[in-house]
This record gives structure tokens, sequence and C-alpha cells, in this order.
């Protein structure tokens, strides 16, 4: 598939608090486009503080498709999202409009992207139920190194503690009898349809993004991060839902386990680490076309200089 044959599309990626949200409505609206988030928290109903969810105020009246529409007692998966994704992008530019994805899950945009062809696994809830309760007994370290002697590939590129990916790995085997590094590879044989120019969001100086996080921390808690978590904890969310940041640091707070200002304190740290997680992802892309923030702090020219990206590229 050449590349005049495949659909444009635009990518703002980056870290947390990198203004990520802005830059994409502006562009938007200078290329006549609408968003669509590969966020996997802003996708959850209720939770629009923890997930610094778009106010309609920042959407501009610019059509955001993938935020505030799932319950947060389903688990949404990347393969639901290539899925909606694809019918998303059909529907944008179906329509003559142009299509701007923005977010900060990597391997969301990269699964769509890159047109990744999943193994069917089918019917998985009694291993994925057993590995949980196998890492509940003997603890994420044995886990991974369980993971690390199948499949060494895929094991070295994940923290020992993302025990999400692990268990899924593991799972994976179970069911099919291949590593993750085998469906990967397998995955990546059907060309993508998407011809995709990345836009990504940093800082030079790494304090400038952390004072950043830290001032929208405060804002959270100032608007009603705490009564949202309250609210989060009356219900039963689904095992994706209940790894959102934001949520899980208040709890302690709300169970009079600890003072508001050590979660607030644990939620920087947590978010801070989750920004740099981000970064490790975006950057192993060279594809991508860095922008930094405080050398460019005026929205107006950070636009500016991403349209100029866009028009040396010929993305449109």
């Amino acid at each position: 598939m050449s590349n005049t044959e495949r659909t444009p599309l635009v990518a703002v990626v980056g870290p947390t608090a990198s203004g990520k949200t802005a830059l994409a409505v502006e562009l938007a609206k200078a290329l006549d486009g609408e968003v669509l988030s590969f966020d996997s928290m802003q996708l959850y109903k209720g939770m629009d503080v923890a997930t610094a969810k778009p106010t309609p105020e920042e959407m501009q009246g610019v059509p955001h498709h993938l935020v505030d529409c799932i319950d947060p007692s389903e688990t949404y998966s990347v393969a639901r999202f290539q899925e909606d994704a694809a019918a998303i992008v059909a529907d944008i530019v179906g329509r003559g409009k142009k299509c701007i994805l923005v977010g900060g899950t990597g391997q969301y945009l990269d699964a769509f992207i890159d047109n990744l062809q999943f193994l069917d696994t089918g019917d998985n809830r009694a291993v994925r139920a057993r590995l949980r309760k196998e890492l509940d007994e003997e603890g994420p370290s044995a886990m991974y190194e369980r993971l690390l002697a199948l499949d060494p590939e895929y094991a070295k590129g994940l923290h020992p503690n993302n025990t999400g990916r692990v268990l899924r790995a593991l799972e994976v085997y179970e069911l099919t009898g291949y590593t993750m590094s085998y469906q990967i590879a397998r995955s990546r044989e059907k060309p993508s349809p998407y011809d995709c120019c990345y836009i990504g969001l940093d800082a030079k100086e790494r304090d400038y993004l952390y004072r950043r996080i830290d001032r929208r921390v405060e804002r959270m808690v100032e608007s009603g991060l705490l009564e949202e978590a309250k609210a989060f904890l009356k219900q039963r969310p689904g095992s994706t839902a209940a790894q959102a940041i934001g949520i899980k640091e208040m709890l302690p707070y709300l169970l009079g386990e600890a003072d508001l200002e050590t979660c607030k304190e644990r939620l920087k740290a947590d978010t801070r680490h989750y920004a740099k997680r981000q970064l490790t992802w975006f950057r192993r892309n060279p594809s991508v076309h860095w922008l930094y923030i405080d050398e460019t702090p005026e929205l107006s020219d950070l636009t500016a200089k991403a349209l100029d990206i866009l028009k040396k590229e010929e993305v449109f």
C-alpha cells in the first residue's frame, strides 16, 4: 500500500500535563478537523477530574471522540480501541474532515496506526482469574520472573511492576501457545492503512514539566478530585478504570489512613513517574517531530510550528 493510498492522520503525543489537548484543538480548528482521543482513562464516564478530561470550554466546539463514553464497570481493551477508532476515522474522513489524534496511551496509538493483528484468545476469564490469584499469592516479582523465562525479549521491555501487561503476556501464552514477541512480529505483517504525522510535546528542562504536573494536581484537588474519588468508592469499577492515577492516591485520605498533603504528594510523584514512562514509550518512535513547551510557551506559536511541520511533511 503506497502512501498516497493511506489515510493521512495527525497524532499529538507526549507526557501528561504537556498541553496536548490544547494543541490538538488548535490544529483541528486550523485544519477543519475533529479530535480522536487515545487516552485509556478519559474514555470512562464520571472520572473527569482525575483523568484531566477536556471541558466543553477547552474543546471550543471541536467534536471529540472516545471521551466520556464508557461505563467504569467495563474493561476496555486495545483490540476494542482499534475497532472503535477505525470506524470513527472512517466516518470523520468520509465527511471530508481531518482527524487529529491526541492522548498519552502509546500502546493504543501504536496498535491502531501500525495495524497490529492479535491472535484470538477466546474466553480467557478463567485463566485471567487464576493468574490474578497467583499474583496475589506470589507477588509481582515472581510473575515477572515467570514471563522472563518464557519470553525474555518482551519481558525486558516491561517494568516488573506493570502487572497488567505481565499477566496479559502470560495469559496469551497459556491460551495460544505463542509468546507476545511472536505475536508482535506476526501482527506487523499487514501494512497500515494510515499515514500518520506525529507531533510530540516535551520540555527541555524536566523541572518545567514537573512544575506543570504539580500545578495540575493542586487544580485537580480544588476542582473536586476528592468528591470524584468518593463517588468512585461506591462503584464497582472494571480492571482498566481502577488503574486511574488520581483516584487511587486519594483513597487513603478518604479512608482515614493518611492526611491530604501526603496523598497529594503521592499523586504528584506517581504522575511524574507516569510522564517518564510516556516519554520513554514515545521516544522510541523516530518519526515524532518534537516541540518543546518551555522554549515555545505560547500556544499560538506552538500551533504555528506544528502547522509548519504538517506543511513540510505534506500531510494533507
